[in-house]
């Protein structure tokens, strides 16, 4: 089974039971956001963490060794045309250079690690219309002169 596969039968299985990624995290101890990233095919579960998903879910073995298969991150197209997927490239493009540099004067030249790396997304109640906080939370790796 291939992780678009993986995906497919976790999506209706999701549906199928009712569940919300935040209850199926919860079942895992997990984050609800690495959880969902892992099932959509974006990361890896460790051998534990699958089988439980798959219990959870009541999906076959095969699943569980897709999840553990470790990804091929990649992107098939240059801007996405997803809405809400967009406005991120859009933020990016207005503020990119600005949280780089911000980033640069705080901590001096480096990047920020996707890899050691979290996020919560959560809603924050306004009287305007409630807002989406998201907070990325990620290790400042210095690049090395040798």
């Amino acid at each position: 089974m291939n992780k678009p596969e993986m995906t497919a039968a976790i999506l209706a299985a999701k549906q199928r039971l009712g569940l919300s990624w935040a209850a199926i995290a919860a079942s895992l101890e997990m984050s609800p956001v690495w959880t969902t990233s892992a099932c959509l095919g974006m990361n890896s579960m460790a051998p534990a963490v699958a089988e439980r998903l798959c219990q959870v879910l009541e999906l076959p073995a095969e699943v569980s060794l897709a999840l553990q298969a470790c990804p091929h991150k990649h992107w098939d197209k240059a801007v996405p045309t997803d809405p809400l997927i967009y406005r991120f490239y859009e933020m990016i493009n207005v503020y990119g250079d600005t949280i780089k540099t911000l980033i640069h004067e705080e901590f001096g030249d480096g990047i920020m690690s996707a890899i050691d790396f979290s996020m919560d997304i959560s809603r924050v109640a306004d009287p305007k219309g409630d807002r989406v906080q998201i907070v990325l939370n990620g290790k400042f790796l210095p690049y090395k002169s040798w």
